[in-house]
């Protein structure tokens, strides 16, 4: 059928009725999903008149925790650099997509969102408060008792109920906030295994994190389970008492005894538990419907450290492909969320050098899929959580190293040799950030608080003259002293590739992107 050439620009009333509310009405978790429903209401009619759009049997949300634009414009660069080339004229796979859209990330509570509100955003259509996960802004933070009956179902849960196959796979711990809003609803993000209970405020019978993954099967009606989960965090599902046995993997933290591995295999069909590279690899996704993979006992190694020899931890790419082969086998589609979450932790750490890195492999993932998955059935759609304070600056010549000192042009446009020098005489990097650990050097410091108590006049960058900073170790300088990099608040970018993927376009509210995967799987109807 060819379209009309006539598009459809009329606003629906549903969206100017919101449009003229929001500011004024008070903002409730009925709100939020409605307003989000209706932002979907009016991209739909922006499509050419009786044009037909395929329903997305399959839906893939790739989420690069903490991967800012400027992220992806220096990961983009490294890339290309990488391959021997200038790097500004590269590409990631995912920035070849043909809907993009800016995502605004801001909590309930929050200007500047933290992974569990932001997740809980895109995987429920309701926008709730920074720490919590998968339940509404009515909760306290910390508090058993305020939970219930403010629980948010989750598109996975939804998937599930509907017949799909689902899977959850993460270089972060499974039970970290973003794969974790798939599956559980907790009043803090830090309740990953019961240990964690006596830091919580009243953790009364709320279960944690780790369980409800394994209870996940029960607390979800006509559920068989979700088939794939693979990540870190081996330490909330076993045991302390299996600290030393290699059956297990070692280094349990559970202290009721629980070994959540063996129930994962008991309670599911066809079920199999692996924790590291031989075992993975070892999988035929034939004869396995339901795979837990927990390859470390807290989150998974960043890609440049991961070992390629048996003895390791599978890849991302490695765990998205077989995620797909093993969720693929179900007539009736499949979910799968897929996080790259230690760009995120990189970043914090003020080491560009691995959280660019990071990226590219993230990039690589998104790009296997699209090549496993049938576009014409499946949407993708690739963003982030929330971005980071990470700069790019300072003039520096075309095919400057991303990871070096900036060495610019001179007056008559011609490239320079020698890195440029900042009014302190010294040379500095492209990449930066504003805040975090490594703001200067000092004499003598030796405390975090050193900073305040040296005189202004000595208080001197690091000379970064004979400093290699493309170096793996290298770890950036910053302007505001904190002992760890903060996220930032600016929006982020939406990808997005199939049936559907028109849905993304503008600027939207975080928790419109599951309103877009709602209305491209048609999942209400199906």
């Amino acid at each position: 059928m060819i379209p009309s050439k006539t598009m459809h620009w009329r606003w629906p009333a549903i969206f100017l009725s919101t449009l003229s509310l929001s500011c004024a009405a008070q903002e409730t978790p009925q709100r939020w999903y409605e307003e989000g429903r209706a932002t979907v209401e009016r991209n739909l009619s922006y499509r050419y008149a009786n044009t037909e759009v395929p329903i997305a049997k399959n839906v893939i949300l790739f989420i690069g925790d903490g991967m800012g634009v400027s992220t992806v414009t220096a990961a983009r660069i490294l890339a290309g650099q990488l391959e021997g080339n200038p790097g500004e004229e590269n590409q990631l796979f995912f920035e070849t997509f043909p809907n993009v859209a800016l995502s605004k990330t801001y909590n309930t509570d929050a200007q500047v969102a933290d992974s569990a509100g932001t997740m809980t955003a895109m995987a429920t259509g309701i926008k709730t408060d920074r720490g919590i996960i998968s339940i509404n802004q009515n909760v306290e933070r910390g508090d058993c008792d305020s939970v219930a009956g403010n629980e948010l179902q989750t598109f996975l849960e939804m998937a599930e109920q509907k017949g799909m196959s689902t899977g959850v796979v993460s270089t972060a711990r499974l039970t970290h906030a973003t794969p974790a809003a798939n599956y559980a609803h907790t009043m803090d993000r830090d309740f990953e295994d019961d240990r964690d209970a006596e830091n919580m405020r009243n953790a009364g019978d709320c279960p944690d994190i780790a369980r409800q993954l394994i209870e996940f099967i029960d607390n979800v009606p006509g559920s068989d389970g979700i088939e794939v989960a693979m990540g870190g965090g081996r330490r909330s599902f076993i045991p302390r008492t299996d600290g030393a046995d290699p059956e297990t993997g070692g280094l349990g933290e559970r202290l009721d005894g629980r070994n959540l591995p063996q129930e994962w295999i008991e309670v599911h069909d066809n079920a199999a538990y692996v924790w590291n590279k031989a075992q993975f690899d070892a999988i035929d996704a034939r004869s396995t419907d339901h795979l837990l993979g927990l390859f470390n006992p807290s989150h998974m190694q960043y890609s440049y450290d991961t070992p390629t020899d048996s003895g390791g931890e599978p890849t991302l790419t490695e765990m998205t492909a077989k995620a797909i082969e093993i969720v693929s086998k179900n007539e009736q589609g499949y979910y799968l969320n897929i996080e790259a979450g230690r760009i995120d932790h990189a970043h914090h750490a003020v080491n560009p050098f691995r959280a660019l890195r990071d990226t590219i492999e993230f990039a690589n993932a998104i790009q296997t899929a699209t090549e496993m998955v049938d576009l014409n059935e499946t949407l993708i759609i690739v963003t982030a959580d929330h971005s980071h304070v990470f700069t790019i600056a300072g003039y520096p010549k075309r095919g400057n190293p991303i990871l070096g000192k900036v060495v610019g042009l001179d007056a008559a446009g011609q490239p320079r040799t020698e890195p440029s020098l900042a009014r302190d005489g010294l040379p500095y990097t492209t990449l930066g950030y504003a805040n975090g650990h490594g703001f200067a050097e000092l004499p003598n410091r030796n405390t975090a608080d050193a900073i305040y108590t040296v005189p202004v006049e000595e208080q001197r960058r690091y000379d970064l003259s004979e400093v290699n900073t493309e170096h793996e170790g290298f770890h950036s300088e910053s302007l505001i002293p904190l002992a760890d990099e903060t996220h930032a608040g600016e929006d982020v970018a939406i990808y997005a590739i199939g049936p559907g993927s028109d849905l993304i376009r503008g600027v939207m509210e975080q928790n419109v992107i599951f309103h877009v995967m709602m209305e491209a799987a048609q999942m209400d109807s199906r």
